[in-house]
């Protein structure tokens, strides 16, 4: 007999996140305070209504029944006075007083309808304020976390995807948190205080409404269960969405460049696609909730027409109470429809919000220990004692036994094809990761030992994707020292051959550097990398493959610079090209994660075939400029 593969369990329903972002609203107390206050208060204002509306009713209806008492003939009154339970002088008080009491009654709706509406104005107002600072605290929160979560939480997750985090789930919480939590909250304190104040009137016929309630609540609940799920699935849809949106725009001249539109223009549609088709299961979830409430709402409606017509015709229950009672009875129904559009916002937060949280419970896989240390000036003697490597769920060593010294002041060269771990061993030494075996030492002191900031302060780093950020020339150079005078800011551009492009634009060092930089040429957004890193004055200097994007001419110029800079610090240098690293201390040649040959390029030249063999491989002119553009420099210089 087969047997039936037990199908996938349906995701249950989780309000933790939800719970966790309620506790935001705590940084808040007075403002929280006012709008919970106001929202109470023009609750209760709402409330009254109905018997205020009960009293014009029967003022007018015992007024215009006293009219016709007193106008019948005197010897009958007393036989309607008696039928009707009243006595002559409660007829002749209805007669007189009846104008009177309607004013009276009336100025107390108009009363309470102004009170209501100032306070559903703070409630509403201060509401807002309130979502708005939690949404405000939620995106800070964020951002400091991923700020501060290492390289391998960002190699795992896309930046689209942490996008919509940031900006659409925070954003679904805040409207529950401003509107539907209060909603909520209205809605639960009118549907009680209704059911006390028709408890108190009339018993019987509550008791008609009340197995309406659970019914409706049940209902709702299923709903909500199966609705987070599909709103967990949309806000995903959505990241992947985003993040096509994001590639693509940070891509799009490489997408010109390849005439790839069509291909890009199909793979957004794609994924257009699954999104609605996700927001349409919603819709249909949805779209047969409302009209079931709404036919639970009518049967409960048809009771009580029948109960309260039956109460009327028996003379317990006056025309006044049953207006009483219908307008009681829509303060029940008000807030179950209500709950259709609490559920929606509710189930929409609680996916979002569990999204949110799993980045702010993300654990780094690089943090300070315990008791880390603030490490003093260096001198920047970096030392590798077999250092291993392995990526983050991954069992292929990157690297393997690296063990190499470098002393304060010499230029250690990486040299090695790609993927062979040069960029490793640099990621390594400002603990963008931490290694899997071995040590890694500055000064003698284990970088696990030393606290991250303090570390990374004194290490100048330019990587071989140049990361400029919107604003000035002069802002860039200055990111890691914003205190920087401008005197200084030029010395750290002339020493990176910066200077002379940067006083060519009509605004100078004020010349705005565009999105990414892309105002700038790829070596000239080189050279202000190297400037921002230079600017810093560190002990050790980390290049990795920073001449890459320049011609023979600007490459001379900013080795010529960096041979100057690089004097009496410690310099981890990863270049492609021989021609850059000749005057190197120390040469080291990996190849799959392991060092093969070290020395100067003379002793590699007599001892390591590697070495030789990848420097007969490029060109002579990479690695001696030609005599004319030497001249030319010389020339430039002098």
């Amino acid at each position: 007999m087969a047997v039936k593969a037990n199908k996938p369990a349906r995701p249950k329903m989780s309000l933790t996140g939800l719970r966790r972002a309620w506790k935001y609203l705590g940084h808040y107390p007075r403002i929280m305070v006012v709008a919970y206050g106001s929202l109470l208060i023009a609750t209760l204002a709402q409330l009254v209504v109905p018997s205020l509306v009960r009293n014009i009713i029967d003022t007018i209806t015992n007024g215009v029944i006293s009219q016709k008492i007193i106008a019948a003939p005197a010897a009958v009154q007393p036989q309607i006075e008696q039928s009707l339970g009243l006595t002559h002088q409660q007829v002749l008080n209805n007669s007189t007083n009846a104008v009177s009491n309607l004013l009276l009654v009336a100025v107390a709706v108009v009363v309470f309808a102004i009170v209501k509406g100032i306070f559903t104005f703070l409630q509403n107002y201060n509401a807002e304020r309130l979502s708005q600072s939690v949404a405000f605290d939620l995106r800070n929160d964020l951002f400091s976390k991923i700020q501060r979560l290492s390289f391998s939480y960002h190699d795992r997750n896309q930046t689209g995807q942490l996008m919509i985090r940031a900006t659409d789930d925070v954003e679904k919480v805040r409207i529950f948190l401003g509107q539907g939590l209060l909603m909520a909250l209205s809605a639960l304190v009118l549907l009680v205080g209704t059911l006390i104040v028709l408890f108190l009137t009339n018993f019987q016929l509550t008791l008609v409404v009340l197995p309406i309630l659970p019914v409706a609540m049940g209902v709702f609940m299923v709903f909500g269960a199966i609705s987070q799920p599909l709103f967990f699935k949309v806000q995903q849809k959505l990241s992947t969405l985003n993040t096509i949106l994001q590639e693509n725009l940070a891509g799009i001249k490489v997408v010109k460049a390849f005439a790839r539109e069509p291909d890009q223009q199909a793979k957004f549609t794609r994924a257009t696609d699954e999104l609605v088709s996700q927001q349409i299961r919603i819709s249909r979830v949805f779209a047969f909730l409302f009209p079931l409430i709404f036919l639970i709402a009518n049967l409960g409606q048809t009771l009580i027409l029948f109960a309260g017509g039956t109460q009327i015709i028996n003379r317990t229950l006056t025309l006044g109470e049953w207006q009483q009672f219908s307008l009681y009875l829509a303060f029940i129904f008000f807030p179950l429809a209500q709950l259709g559009m609490i559920i929606t916002q509710m189930s929409q937060a609680a996916a979002s919000a569990t999204r949110i949280f799993e980045i702010l419970d993300a654990k780094s896989d690089v943090v300070d220990k315990p008791g880390a240390q603030t490490i003093p000036a260096i001198e920047g003697l970096v030392e590798f004692k077999d250092v291993g490597f392995s990526y983050p769920g991954s069992t292929q060593p990157v690297l393997s036994n690296v063990t190499f010294e470098a002393k304060p002041g010499q230029t250690i060269a990486l040299l090695g094809a790609t993927g062979s771990g040069k960029t490793t061993i640099i990621n390594l030494v400002p603990r963008f990761y931490d290694p899997t075996q071995g040590q890694i030492l500055i000064d003698g002191y284990d970088l696990r030992d030393l606290t991250i900031d303090s570390l990374r302060k004194q290490i100048g780093i330019v990587l071989q994707e140049t990361n400029l950020f919107t604003g000035t020339i002069r802002d860039n150079i200055a990111y890691g020292r914003t205190n920087a005078t401008q005197e200084q800011v030029e010395a750290a551009a002339r020493a990176a051959a910066a200077h002379d492009f940067i006083l060519q634009f009509p605004q100078g060092y004020d010349t705005s550097v565009g999105e990414l930089g892309s105002t700038l040429s790829g070596g000239q957004k080189q050279r202000i990398a190297i400037a921002r890193a230079l600017l810093l004055d560190p002990r050790i200097l980390i290049l990795d493959d920073s001449t890459s994007s320049v011609d023979l001419v600007t490459e001379y110029k900013i080795q010529k610079a960096l041979d100057r800079l690089m004097l009496n610090r410690t310099s981890l240098v990863i270049a492609q090209r021989i021609s850059t690293v000749l005057n190197a201390d120390l040469i080291l040649v990996l190849e799959k994660g392991v060092i093969v040959a070290r020395g100067t390029h003379e002793e590699l030249m007599e001892e390591s075939e590697i070495y030789a063999q990848i420097y007969q491989s490029q060109l002579v002119e990479d690695v001696n400029i030609s005599e004319e553009v030497a001249t030319a420099m010389i020339g430039q210089e002098a």
